[in-house]
């Protein structure tokens, strides 16, 4: 079985292996750097400043309380852009080591489909390669989307791709979107004494996470000094002599935000063009290409994976899209249940979430049970100096069965995946409560949190 992959990304690679273990020949052709957006400037590089941001504003605020006594604490803005590109080199270089372990070929280029059993591949000398192919898998992930704004073409107007690798850190900056990614940029930019306003269409920020959580983000930005502006509209941007202008519109009437830079952070959208999907008819939908459970297009033969096909746009998502097409086409299909699939936002406090939310439980029709557990009554929490979170359960109040898991705290997006399984095994309250787990840790709260929806939590004073 010879297979095509169409991008390098977590989807691309993934899929390429998994096929390569089942017997297949592959190959993989991509056009960038292998890794994809998540690598190169998503997931990876994001964390690399989060985590560096991340200690530098627990040794400003706490350094002396925790018995931290050291001179005045800088970030060297240079030096951690090497570090965030030397990490970027070495997953990449493990990926490459990944594909020649498994006899991946790897092909640099655009491909495009010319019919659906050849793809050309046209490098960036110029020269083309036909490619035949028994399957072919899509995996071209997705870029940032651009909205009709009067002046995002402005100087000084960027995208998340650019934002990750500015000279210098700017005195102010407008990121116009409260998403996971305008969140997770507040928080880099503000921990480094940049002034940092966001400005979001929606009623919340990242609204696709449980409210009790978000809050718990909100009083923390608040606490940095970010300004959050919900249910407003930008109307335009404007240059001047010191900057920038962002002009928006709300219930309030009009306001005006100065900043050096812009941050246009609002989503990401499939890459489809220029693929030559319409040379083979693959079917596209709002911008993606449709698929079925096993992500086969409407063209047997053809499948499509990740961001491309415009599901959960998650890296971890497009890997497990990945496994799936391997072994549909392997001749060995597996299922993939999007009801696990963990959503986490690496601020501080960091967020995680997975399952239904209480608002989205109970517009399904449950009766709903809640547990809450702060993390100020958990002795881990309180030892890293990070008590203002908590966790929370969504339970199905009929038979105790786990709707979903949202934490706001430390390791939050390390420890979510115990909720991710509960609700893939269909567990109820009892299994996890007569679950003993470890002293002291904050995965403790999840015990604490499952005892607090029949108000039984040990630790809790009520």
């Amino acid at each position: 079985m010879r297979i095509v992959v169409l991008g390098g990304g977590p989807g691309g690679y993934v899929a390429a292996i998994r096929a390569a273990q089942l017997g297949a020949e592959v190959t993989l052709v991509e056009k960038k750097a292998l890794g994809g957006t998540c690598l190169n400037v998503g997931c990876i590089p994001t964390k690399v400043l989060l985590h560096t941001t991340e200690l530098y504003t627990h040794l400003k605020r706490e350094g002396k309380e925790l018995g931290i006594e050291t001179a005045e604490v800088s970030v060297n803005w240079g030096q951690l852009q090497k570090r965030k590109d030397k990490i970027i080199r070495m997953n990449t270089g493990g990926i490459e080591a990944l594909l020649k372990k498994n006899k991946i070929a790897k092909l640099s280029g655009s491909g495009k489909f010319i019919s659906g059993r050849e793809l050309e591949v046209t490098a960036a000398d110029g020269s083309v390669r036909i490619l035949g192919f028994d399957r072919a898998i899509i995996a071209t992930g997705s870029e940032p989307s651009i909205v009709p704004i009067p002046g995002i073409e402005l100087e000084g107007v960027v995208t998340s791709d650019q934002a990750l690798s500015l000279p210098a850190v700017p005195e102010s900056l407008c990121i116009i979107g409260g998403g996971v990614i305008g969140c997770e940029f507040a928080s880099v930019y503000s921990s480094l004494g940049c002034k940092v306003t966001i400005v979001e269409m929606l009623p919340e920020l990242i609204a696709v996470m449980d409210r009790d959580i978000v809050q718990c983000l909100r009083k923390e930005f608040a606490g940095s000094g970010i300004e959050v502006h919900t249910e407003t509209k930008v109307e335009r941007i404007e240059q001047t002599e010191a900057g920038l202008r962002v002009v928006t519109s709300s219930g309030n009437g009009n306001h005006v935000i100065e900043a050096d830079k812009v941050l246009l952070s609002i989503g990401r959208r499939p890459v489809t063009a220029g693929l030559g999907l319409e040379n083979i008819g693959v079917e596209i939908k709002r911008g993606a290409i449709e698929v079925n459970r096993n992500m086969e297009t409407c063209i047997p033969g053809i499948y499509a994976i990740g961001d491309c096909n415009g599901g959960i746009m998650l890296a971890h998502v497009a890997s497990a899209e990945g496994v799936i097409a391997a072994e549909a086409i392997m001749g060995e299909p597996s299922p993939i249940d999007f009801r696990t699939v963990p959503s986490c936002v690496y601020t501080r406090p960091e967020l995680a979430s997975v399952g239904l939310t209480e608002e989205e439980a109970k517009q399904q029709g449950f009766q709903v049970k809640t547990g809450v557990f702060p993390l100020q009554a958990n002795a881990k929490s309180m030892i890293m100096g990070e008590s203002s979170g908590l966790v929370k359960y969504v339970v199905d109040a009929g038979n105790d069965e786990i709707l979903g898991l949202h934490i706001a705290g430390p390791r939050a997006t390390d420890i979510i995946v115990e909720g991710a399984l509960a609700i893939r095994l269909e567990a109820t309250l009892d299994e996890l409560v007569t679950t003993i787990h470890a002293h002291p840790t904050v995965a403790e709260a999840l015990h604490e949190a499952a005892h607090a929806v029949h108000n039984r939590a040990i630790h809790l004073h009520v």
